[in-house]
This record gives structure tokens, C-alpha cells and sequence, in this order.
């Protein structure tokens, strides 16, 4: 016994090591938007937020482009497809609820029917009445669970590399492995190292090269704004519980896009979403990671008009 209780001792005495070493204090929001807002971006109060989103392209377009960014992400991820899809359509960008500059719901709900409610209030405060969602990740699966809570709004759906189906055996990310881990992921609220943020951005592309300093630091710098990483460990301590079965039900027309080299959501998920969603289209890019729209963005806006027209 007298071993046992050393060995819990020297583990919590490790543990508040490294928080005393590397524990970092959240940073104002008032802060970043100097450093991440451009000439673009606008900012809605609703629903107790003020949510970043950047509203592009052809103003006139009544059934607009709405990007929805994965796990730990911005929209910053989109910028390069829409470069080549603002000449043709209206594109909204937008940091979800929980991430980026627009930070944590005051409502403290990270799961699918909140999204949904977010999305509603969204759009109705932009006029919008029919939209196209296009979802990466878990802004695919925000996207596919919308078409399942109000369908009549959503005109099409485009899901890259989304999630949905259980994973099997897929490699990972570093820090959502830790994340995931009970006890060692209540850390995260207080150590967010840049040696973490790099190497899971490592993993996200299939070209490792891509990861910059100056990635690494915004990534970095969005993680520890106020609130954001309390919502990202309660979302990853399972407040999403998505049924995979009802994706049958789905009758929205949907393109499926996806990296043959995702480590974080494999491949075959692709065959899953083409088997359950009846008259969907999809297109796998070869040698591409998880995040399609930053790796080969010319190719993704290609596949996004050809579905539109």
C-alpha cells in the first residue's frame, strides 16, 4: 500500500510540475481580433456571442456557400477555396461556437441540437432562407445533423473528410489522443504547448511541410482564448453523441470529398456515407490529408461548382 500511495504521489507531484512549467493564462479576446480579424470580418451578437464570420462574394446569390470549420479550427482554413469560389457564389465563413475569435456558448452546450439551433439563428439574422452547408470534420457531422433537424432550409451539403461513423484504427492526432485521455486531459485547460499544437497539425496534413511558425502560432494563440479550451475538453469528454444510423434518413444531395491519406477520419468512411446517403457523389484526392481545402484548395472549389452546377 505504502508503494501504491508513492507512486500516486510522485504522479500528481509530475503532474503539478508541469503545470507550474508550462501553464499559460487565457488570452482576451480583445487581444487576438487585431491579430486574426482582416478587412472581412464582421462580428453577430447572438445568442450571447459575438460570432467572427467573414461574408464574401456575390451578394445578390439567395442560396448562399456556408463553411463550417472542424475540431480546433477557424475559418481560416477555408481562405484559399474561397478565393476561387467568391467570383461564383456567396460564401460565409464563420468560427463556430466554442472556437477561434468567437469563443465559448454562453450556454455552455457543445452538441448536435445546439449547432442546429446556432445555425437557425444564424441565417435567420442574415435573411437567409436556403443555404448550401459545406462541413469539414466535425463541422461535416454539424452539417449532416443539421440536414436531419430542419432539411426544407438546406439546399445541398458538401462533407470533407467528415465525421459521423466510429472510428477504426485510425491513427490520430496527438493532442486528441490526449484530449481523450480521462485525467490527463483536464491539463489542457492550463498547458497548451506550441511542441503539442505542431505536432497535431503535423498529423492533420500529408505534406508535413506545410505547418508554419506562423500557423502554429495562431493555432496556438485561438486555443488558449478565454473559454476555448474548457469547451473543446468538455467536447471531447463526449458531449457530441451523434447516431450514425439516422445518416439513412438523409435526403439532402450531398457530395462526399475526401484525402486518401486522413490519419484522423480514414478513407473508408467514404464508402459509409455513399452507402447510407442514397444519390450521393464523391471524390477521393490522392496523397492528401484531413483537411482537403487547405492541401489542394483549387481542386476542392472545382468539386464544390461542378456538384452546384
Amino acid at each position: 500500500m505504502k508503494t501504491i500511495a508513492k507512486i500516486i504521489g510522485g504522479i500528481f507531484f509530475a503532474l503539478f510540475a508541469v503545470i507550474l512549467f508550462f501553464a499559460e493564462s487565457d488570452r482576451p479576446v480583445e487581444e487576438l481580433i487585431p491579430l486574426y480579424a482582416n478587412k472581412d470580418s464582421k462580428f453577430m451578437d447572438i445568442l450571447g456571442m459575438k460570432v467572427h464570420y467573414r461574408d464574401e462574394g456575390v451578394a445578390t446569390d439567395s442560396v448562399p456557400l456556408i463553411l463550417l470549420h472542424g475540431m480546433s479550427s477557424s475559418l481560416n482554413t477555408w481562405d484559399s477555396v474561397v478565393i476561387d469560389l467568391k467570383p461564383h457564389k456567396r460564401v460565409i465563413s464563420l468560427d463556430l461556437p466554442g472556437f477561434a475569435l468567437t469563443g465559448p456558448s454562453p450556454e455552455n452546450a457543445y452538441n448536435f441540437p445546439y449547432y442546429s439551433k446556432f445555425i437557425d439563428s444564424f441565417t435567420t439574422r442574415l435573411q437567409i432562407k436556403r443555404f448550401i452547408l459545406v462541413g469539414n470534420s466535425l463541422g461535416g457531422a454539424i452539417s449532416w445533423n443539421y440536414a436531419l433537424h430542419n432539411p426544407s432550409r438546406l439546399a445541398k451539403m458538401v462533407l470533407v473528410d467528415a465525421a459521423g461513423y466510429p472510428k477504426k484504427g485510425e491513427s490520430g492526432s496527438l493532442g486528441f489522443k490526449l484530449a481523450s485521455t480521462p485525467v490527463i486531459n483536464n491539463l489542457l485547460l492550463y498547458v497548451t504547448p506550441k511542441a503539442l499544437v505542431r505536432k497535431s497539425l503535423e498529423t492533420v496534413y500529408y505534406d508535413q511541410s506545410r505547418v508554419t511558425d506562423a500557423q502554429v502560432e495562431r493555432f496556438h494563440d485561438v486555443a488558449i482564448r478565454e473559454g476555448n479550451r474548457e469547451a473543446v475538453l468538455q467536447i471531447f469528454k463526449g458531449s457530441f453523441k451523434g447516431d450514425p444510423n439516422q445518416i439513412k434518413s438523409i435526403k439532402t444531395p450531398t457530395l462526399i470529398l475526401w484525402g486518401d491519406k486522413d490519419n484522423l477520419i480514414g478513407v473508408n468512411n467514404v464508402d459509409n456515407f455513399l452507402k447510407d446517403i442514397k444519390g450521393s457523389k464523391a471524390e477521393i484526392y490522392k496523397n492528401i490529408g484531413h483537411v482537403p481545402m487547405e492541401e489542394v484548395p483549387g481542386k476542392v472549389a472545382s468539386s464544390i461548382l461542378r456538384f452546384l452546377n
